[in-house]
C-alpha cells in the first residue's frame, strides 16, 4: 500500500471524516457523482462492503426503480474521498474505489490494497435500443487469469467455472436467468437490469450486455469469501424466508393425478407400506380437460368432485398438498374474464393440446395480482391447499416468438422486464397469503427465478429435463450455481421428467430403474426431495416390493432423509439467517484449486460431503434387452478435499484429505463423507416429519478436529420464528480434551420438549455408522435445558 493509501485509511480508522473539493465531481450523502467524457457516473456505497455504480449518457433518463433490490443505502457511513490528478477514490474500512478521471473505468480493492476487479478501459457502451429512450447498454469487466467465477443462475452445460462461457441470461424452461456472479477472490457482481443479457468471458474481458436499460447499473459486493458475498446479496435483494418442516420431508408427484381417488389413494398407500411420505404434488387439469377452461382455479374436472374431502383426506394422512397453477387462462375462465375486463392480460400462448385462447396476465400490474390471488384464495387456498406449484413462471409457450418481446405489460414493452416476470409472479402470491394468515409459512415451487426471489419463499426447480445420465449428471453444477447465485432452494425431478425418449419401457426397464434410484439418491441430499415426471408412474410400489433392489435402494435412502431432519432442519434456519444448504466444494474448501471444477460433489450443510453416482454400473443393454448384474461391485472415484480429514459415513472408516479415493458403491450406496469436527443430529426413523417427537435425538461426532453445532427448533410451520419464538441449543466439541459441551438453551416456544436425551456416538470404523442405530452410545445425557460437559475417553 503507497503511504497515500496508508494515510487515507489512518484518517478512516481514527473516524475523521476527509472531504475533498473539485469542480469535476460532486459529493454526495453516500459517494459521488462525475461527468467524464460525455457519461455520467455515481459512486453509491449501500454499505462499508457493497458498492453501486451507475453509468448513463449525460443527461439521460434517470434510473428506474429496481426490481431485485430493495435495500436503501445506509445512512451516515463514514467514508473517505481523496482526489488525484488522474483518478477520484473512494473508500470505506473494507472496499477502496477508483474512478478514472479521463476513461469513467473503475477498479475496485480490499482494505489491503490488493485489486479485486476492474473495469475495462473505455468498458461501457450505449447505443440506441428497441424501447427509446433506453439504450443497448454494456459494462466490460478484466479479470484476473485463472480467476474462477460461479452462478449466473441454472444453466445446464455441467460446468462449474463460469470462465470462458457464453451465456444468454434469458428465462426458460431448463435455464434460469440470474445476473450474478462471485469469484474464488470473495467478491460477487449484481448486474441490475430485467431484460435479457448476454454473458460473455473470453480473451477481450467479462460483460454482461443487456438488450434495455436506462444505463449501466451493478453493485459491488466484498465478502472475503462465498458465504459473505451471498449474504451481501440477500442484504441488497432480500433475505430467504423459513420454509415449513413438512417440506423437508419425502414428496411424491405425477404428471399427473387424474381424480382425487389416485391423489389420495397415493398417500394411503404409503402409509400402509410404511414408507415415509410428506407431501402429495396435484398437477394440472384438476379443472377439466377442455382447454378452453385451461388454468381456471376451479375444480371443474368431474373426477375431482369434492376437492375439500381429498385435501381432509390427505391431512388425515399426515400429509400436505400442494396444487399447479399457471400464469395464464384459458378464454371460458371467470378469472380470464376478470382480467380481460380491465386489460390485464398481454399475451398469447400456446398449452397442450395446442389451444390459442389461453392468454398470460400482467404480473407486473399490481391490481393483476390481486386479482390473481383472490380466485387462488376463494376457490383453492380456501379448501386447505398447502403450498403452490407455480409452473410456467417464465413464462414461456408464447404463440409469437419473433414478436412477444414487444407485449405491453403495466412497465412497459416486456422486453425490458421479462427477467423479472418470475420475481414479480411469485411475489405477488407470497405477499398476499402472508397477508391473509401468518400461521401456515408460504411454500411456493417455481420452474424459473431471477435476482431476489428467495425473499419470496420460493423453491426452484431444473425444469423438464430428459431421464439420461449426462442430464442428471448436469443437474448437480445448473444447481450449486443457482444457489451460488444466491437462491438457495432447488431441486429435479427425480428420475427426469421426459423418461419416454430414452426409456420407453419405463419403470419396467431396469436401466431406468438404476437411472431413477441413483438420482433418488442425489435427491435425498438435495434442499427438496421430490419424485415427479411423466411417461411413467414414478411411485416406490411402482419399483417392485420388499426384497426387489431398486424398492429397497429406494426405501433405505427415503429413511435416510428422515434421519438427517433435524441437521437438516438447522442447516434450514442457517440458510433464514443467510447461508446456503447445498454448498460448491469452493465454498468450503477456496484454497484448494483442485476443487474449483468439480462439478460432481458438493457439500450439503457444512458437514456432508455428497458425491452422487452419476453413470450406469449395474445394468447394459443388448440386442434390445436390459441385462442386470448387482453381485459384481463397483466402484467410484471422488476427491477428498485437503485440509481436513473424512469419515466414510457407512462405514465409519476415517481418510486424509488431499486425495483422490475410490468407494465400493452397490446399487444401495452413494458415496457420502463427513468432515472431522462435525457433529451430527439424526433423528428417529419416522413415517413423516412430526409424527415422532425429536426427544432422544442420537448425536454423532466425527473427532479429528474441534467442531460446533447449532440445534434449531421451533413450530415447525409459522413465522414465530421471526419474533424469535424458536429454540437453539449450541454443541461444542473439544478435540484435544475430548469434551462435548452442549449449551443452555436460548429461547422457547410453546410445546418445546423441556427434557430430553442425547445419545452421542463418538464414530468409528465399525461402530454402528451409517444407516443403524448403534445398540449402545459412548454417553446418555439426559438434557434439562441447562448446560453439560462429559468427558468422553
Amino acid at each position: 500500500m503507497n503511504k497515500k493509501r496508508i494515510i487515507l485509511f489512518s484518517f478512516l480508522l481514527a473516524g475523521l471524516h476527509v472531504t475533498s473539493w473539485s469542480q469535476s465531481y460532486q459529493k454526495t450523502d453516500n459517494g459521488i457523482k462525475a461527468r467524464i467524457q460525455g457519461t455520467d457516473v455515481e459512486v453509491q456505497f449501500y454499505t462499508p462492503q457493497i458498492v453501486r455504480i451507475i453509468k448513463a449518457p449525460a443527461g439521460s433518463t434517470a434510473m428506474e426503480k429496481s426490481l431485485a433490490v430493495i435495500a436503501a443505502p445506509q445512512k451516515k457511513l463514514r467514508l473517505v474521498i481523496g482526489e488525484e490528478k488522474d483518478e477520484l477514490t473512494v473508500l470505506t474500512q473494507s472496499v477502496v474505489v477508483k474512478l478514472n478521471r479521463q476513461t469513467a473505468a473503475i477498479r475496485f480493492y480490499d482494505k489491503n490494497a490488493a485489486l479485486l476487479l476492474k473495469e475495462k478501459e473505455n468498458g461501457t457502451h450505449f447505443s440506441p435500443s428497441a424501447d427509446p429512450p433506453l439504450y443497448d447498454v454494456v459494462q466490460t469487466f478484466q479479470l484476473e487469469g485463472g480467476e474462477s467465477i460461479y452462478g449466473l443462475g441454472q444453466h445446464q452445460s455441467g460446468v462449474m467455472d463460469q470462465r470462458g462461457q457464453q451465456l444468454l441470461l434469458k428465462q426458460n424452461n431448463m435455464q434460469i436467468a440470474v445476473p450474478f456472479f462471485q469469484s474464488i477472490k470473495g467478491y460477487g457482481v449484481l448486474w441490475d437490469n430485467n431484460s435479457t443479457t448476454h454473458f460473455k468471458d473470453d480473451a477481450d474481458g467479462t460483460s454482461f450486455q443487456s438488450e434495455v436499460g436506462a444505463g449501466v447499473d451493478y453493485y459491488f459486493i466484498q465478502g472475503g469469501n462465498a458465504d459473505k458475498v451471498i449474504a451481501g446479496y440477500r442484504q441488497l435483494t432480500g433475505e430467504a424466508p423459513l420454509f415449513p418442516r413438512w417440506t423437508l420431508g419425502y414428496w411424491q408427484s405425477r404428471e399427473r393425478y387424474k381424480s382425487q381417488y389416485e391423489t389420495n389413494e397415493v398417500v394411503r398407500k404409503y402409509r400402509e407400506l410404511h414408507v415415509p411420505l410428506d407431501g402429495i404434488v396435484q398437477d394440472w387439469q384438476y379443472w377439466g380437460e377442455d382447454e378452453s377452461y385451461w388454468n381456471s382455479t376451479e375444480f371443474g374436472n368431474p373426477r375431482f368432485p369434492e376437492p375439500k374431502k381429498m385435501v381432509d383426506s390427505v391431512h388425515d394422512h399426515h400429509a400436505h398438498i400442494i396444487i399447479s397453477v399457471w400464469p395464464s387462462f384459458g378464454n371460458k375462465t371467470k378469472i380470464y374474464e376478470a382480467f380481460k375486463q380491465q386489460n390485464l392480460l398481454f399475451g398469447k400462448y400456446v398449452t397442450w393440446p395446442i389451444n390459442e385462447n389461453v392468454e398470460v396476465y400482467d404480473a407486473f400490474n399490481p391490481h393483476a395480482r390481486d386479482i390473481y390471488w383472490s380466485y387462488m384464495n376463494k376457490n383453492i387456498f380456501s379448501i386447505g391447499i398447502d403450498g403452490w406449484w407455480l409452473d410456467s413462471t417464465e413464462p414461456d409457450h408464447f404463440k409469437d416468438k419473433e414478436s412477444d418481446e414487444a407485449y405491453q405489460t403495466f412497465l412497459g414493452a416486456y422486453r425490458k422486464v421479462r427477467n423479472a416476470f418470475p420475481l414479480i409472479h411469485t411475489g405477488g402470491v407470497y405477499k398476499h397469503q402472508r397477508e391473509v394468515t401468518g400461521n401456515k409459512r408460504v411454500f411456493i415451487l417455481a420452474r424459473s427465478a431471477f435476482s431476489g426471489q428467495q425473499r419470496f419463499g420460493t423453491m426452484m426447480w431444473s425444469g423438464d429435463v430428459v431421464s439420461g445420465w449426462n442430464v442428471f449428471r448436469k443437474q448437480i453444477s445448473g444447481g450449486l450455481n443457482l444457489s451460488l447465485s444466491g437462491l438457495p432452494y432447488w431441486n429435479s425431478d427425480i428420475g427426469g421428467f421426459f423418461s419416454g425418449r430414452n426409456y420407453p419401457g419405463g419403470v419396467s426397464d431396469a436401466a431406468f430403474r438404476e437411472l431413477y434410484v441413483r438420482w433418488l439418491q442425489f435427491g435425498t441430499f438435495c434442499p427438496m426431495m421430490r419424485s415427479h415426471g411423466t411417461d411413467t408412474p414414478r411411485e416406490i410400489y411402482q419399483f417392485g416390493a420388499k426384497g426387489d433392489w431398486a424398492y429397497d435402494a429406494i426405501e433405505k435412502f427415503i429413511n435416510l432423509r428422515y434421519r438427517f431432519l433435524p441437521y437438516n432442519y438447522s442447516n434450514a434456519w442457517e440458510v433464514a439467517a443467510g447461508g446456503t444448504m447445498m454448498r460448491a466444494l469452493m465454498m468450503d474448501f477456496p484454497t484448494d484449486k483442485k476443487v474449483l471444477n468439480i462439478d460432481n460433489e458438493y457439500m450439503f450443510g457444512k458437514s456432508m460431503l455428497v458425491c452422487p453416482v452419476t453413470d450406469s454400473m449395474y445394468t447394459s443393454r443388448a440386442n434390445g434387452n436390459t441385462a442386470v448384474d448387482l453381485k459384481t461391485i463397483k466402484k467410484q472415484k471422488l476427491y477428498l478435499p485437503a485440509g481436513t480429514q473424512w469419515f466414510d459415513f457407512w462405514t465409519g472408516e476415517k481418510l486424509a484429505g488431499d486425495q483422490e479415493v475410490e468407494k465400493e458403491a452397490p446399487i444401495d450406496i452413494m458415496p457420502l463423507y463427513v468432515k472431522a469436527g462435525s457433529i451430527i443430529p439424526m433423528g428417529p426413523f419416522q413415517q413423516y416429519t412430526d409424527e415422532k417427537k425429536p426427544d432422544a435425538l442420537e448425536i454423532r461426532i466425527y473427532e479429528g478436529a474441534d467442531g460446533k453445532f447449532t440445534l434449531y427448533e421451533d413450530e415447525g410451520d409459522n413465522y414465530n420464528y421471526e419474533k424469535r419464538i424458536c429454540t437453539f441449543i449450541d454443541f461444542e466439541w473439544n478435540d484435544k480434551a475430548r469434551t462435548l459441551t452442549i449449551k443452555d438453551r436460548k429461547g422457547s416456544f410453546p410445546g418445546m420438549l423441556q427434557n430430553r436425551t442425547f445419545n452421542v456416538v463418538v464414530v468409528k470404523k465399525g461402530n454402528g455408522t451409517g444407516m443403524e442405530v448403534p445398540g449402545k452410545f459412548d454417553r446418555v445425557i439426559t438434557y434439562t435445558g441447562k448446560a453439560v460437559t462429559t468427558k468422553i475417553p
